[in-house]
């Protein structure tokens, strides 16, 4: 049976141990999936898996904003990242929050009928080149701009190292798939649902009684441990992409690509020998779906590393790098 993993391993959920078992348990907890394939095939590197389940955690499940508008906020990002298979699975959470036709409308790439979510919507595809605030009250800024940031870094992850399929044989392309993928077991609260008494996007709401289930986290310091904190820079794991370590510096030979707007971008590196991993590194910030066999055999050749944790952190430096700058141009409100 043919897998949605690419150049990657993933630790499975029955002999994970340590920090990697800590973060498959939560995960289950507060998501309510054991078995997710983007964090499975980060698990080679426990310390990229546990700060980007952080990012998620914090912002797009925990928080007072509502679950629908953020989903909206990560499909409108993962849209603009060109990530089919990011926006497959929020066009099925939405589904999860009864939200049929929204679900729908985002997944075709349309604007959303609701003034507040088509603002939303429309300020999550620009994310990347506009630099604006998000249009939604000041309480729910953080949680808006998080849940977009943390996409970004998600969706090259995911278009690296993952196919377009979220199901078999693609599955996930049909609307009726994709409304029965979105609703949750009898008995359980859908993602999203705070327990209302009469809530249209749980299992036998109709019936004018509480349910207990699975509820939304609340936000806090109860993530898995992701290392010591760093003031400056970036994480510790996105400046050692693999056992030979790789850095852009000034001499020596250049990578060079073409970012979305056409514009070519040159990494120098200090050794000829080093050009793969820069290639790979530039491909996670600019271009993910552009990642190949033949870009990571080239990298493995050329002594890039051995273990499959050694590309999750080549990939990751690339992916943060791309954050950090779109980071530094969004505009926050006070």
């Amino acid at each position: 049976m043919p897998t949605p993993y690419r150049y990657v391993t993933p630790v499975p959920t029955e002999v994970a141990a340590g920090l990697t078992a800590e973060v498959y348990a939560q995960i289950a907890r507060d998501f309510g999936m054991a078995r997710m394939p983007l964090f499975l095939t980060l698990s080679p590197a426990p310390e990229v898996l546990a700060p980007t389940w952080a990012m998620l955690r914090e912002s797009l499940l925990a928080g007072r904003a509502p679950r629908a508008a953020k989903e909206v906020v990560a499909a409108g990002v993962s849209l603009a990242n060109k990530c089919p298979f990011c926006v497959d699975a929020h066009t099925v959470l939405l589904h999860a929050t009864g939200e049929h036709d929204l679900a729908e409308t985002v997944a075709r790439g349309r604007t959303p009928s609701d003034p507040e979510h088509a603002r939303l919507f429309a300020w999550a595809t620009g994310t990347a080149t506009a630099g604006q605030a998000p249009p939604c009250p000041p309480g729910h800024a953080a949680e808006h701009i998080g849940t977009a940031l943390a996409f970004h870094f998600i969706n090259r992850m995911v278009s690296s190292l993952l196919t377009d399929n979220l199901l078999p044989a693609g599955l996930q392309r049909s609307r009726l798939v994709r409304g029965l993928g979105g609703r949750p077991s009898p008995g359980r609260y859908a993602a999203g649902c705070r327990g209302a008494r009469r809530c249209r996007c749980c299992v036998g709401c109709r019936r004018a009684r509480p349910r207990r289930g699975r509820r939304e986290p609340r936000p806090g310091p109860r993530s898995p441990r992701c290392g010591p904190r760093r003031e400056r820079g970036p994480p510790c794991w996105a400046t050692r992409p693999g056992r030979r370590s790789w850095r852009p510096s000034r001499p020596g030979t250049a990578s060079t690509l073409r970012c979305p707007a056409g514009r070519p971008v040159r990494w120098r590196t200090s050794r000829r020998g080093q050009r793969p991993a820069a290639r790979l590194a530039l491909l996670a910030a600019l271009a993910p779906y552009r990642v190949t066999d033949a870009d990571v055999a080239a990298w493995r050749e050329a002594g890039g590393g051995r273990y499959d944790a050694d590309l999750v952190r080549l990939l990751a430096f690339g992916a943060i790098t791309a954050v950090r700058r779109i980071e530094a141009a969004l505009a926050v409100p006070a």
